[in-house]
């Protein structure tokens, strides 16, 4: 009886691990925006242009075994694809139809990363403006709201001290804006006031930092600032911050 070497074992068993793990990669990928169908797939087609259709239809909400083969399988969800599309329903994809479903498939990629994530802001198309996710207090999309009102402002040293609206803002003039946008604050503060603001410690969607010469806002994991990349004066900041040496403060409940 011939014995396989323990160290010949080993040596194949990488390359096996590396060929099953690129397979489950491949089912799993996101559908490529290059890839395309050139001709009419129906049940007995296979290739590669056949495995991009069962990506289009699983990214669209349609479960879908990604294996290169149009069989049965394929052809349901197809057919479950037509109706909810209210196209002709004969489970088979023209050239046509596979052009309609890609474009389909990017709407619905761009769409996805149009809406914010869960407890997340995220910079708008503007890049000035933040929107506020779906799940936010209302008091949150008001802070948020507020803050996007003044980002065309420009920096002014004491702006937005003596009242809230101001021809130009400083980093406590700006917080204070979005506070009291949100109903948090009944009158502006300067940073030493903001450091004895609300509770202490990170709250989970607002947390101002403040310390004798500056302060900023994180609100919904977004920071305004009045410093930063780009040009100055009150704007959402997707770059971090380190928030050493300063008091981090929050209000109740949020």
């Amino acid at each position: 009886m011939t014995r396989t070497s323990p160290m010949r074992h080993a040596r194949r068993t990488p390359a096996r691990c590396a060929l099953a793990f690129a397979a489950l990669a491949a089912t799993h990928a996101a559908p490529a925006d290059a890839a395309s169908v050139h001709r009419t797939l129906h049940v007995g087609s296979r290739g590669h242009d056949v495995r991009v259709l069962q990506r289009w239809l699983a990214y669209l909400g349609q479960p879908t075994n990604v294996d290169g083969i149009f069989g049965r399988g394929t052809r349901r969800s197809v057919r479950r694809y037509e109706r909810s599309e209210h196209l002709r329903v004969d489970g088979r994809v023209s050239r046509l139809e596979a052009r309609r479903i890609r474009r389909r498939v990017r709407a619905a990629r761009r769409s996805a990363r149009a809406t914010p994530p869960p407890g997340r802001a995220t910079l708008a198309a503007d890049g000035r403006t933040a929107i506020a996710p779906a799940d936010a207090p209302e008091a949150v999309r008001d802070a948020i709201a507020a803050a996007n009102r003044i980002t065309r402002k420009p920096y002014r040293y004491g702006g937005g001290h003596r009242r809230f609206r101001s021809s130009g803002y400083d980093c406590s003039g700006s917080v204070s804006y979005a506070l009291h946008g949100a109903g948090l604050l009944a009158r502006p503060l300067a940073s030493p006031g903001l450091m004895r603001w609300g509770r202490r410690g990170r709250g989970t969607w607002i947390t101002v930092y403040a310390n004798g010469g500056h302060a900023y806002a994180v609100i919904a994991g977004l920071r305004f600032d009045t410093s930063g990349r780009g040009e100055r004066g009150p704007r959402w900041r997707p770059e971090r911050r380190s928030s050493r040496r300063y008091v981090a403060r929050h209000a109740e409940g949020l």
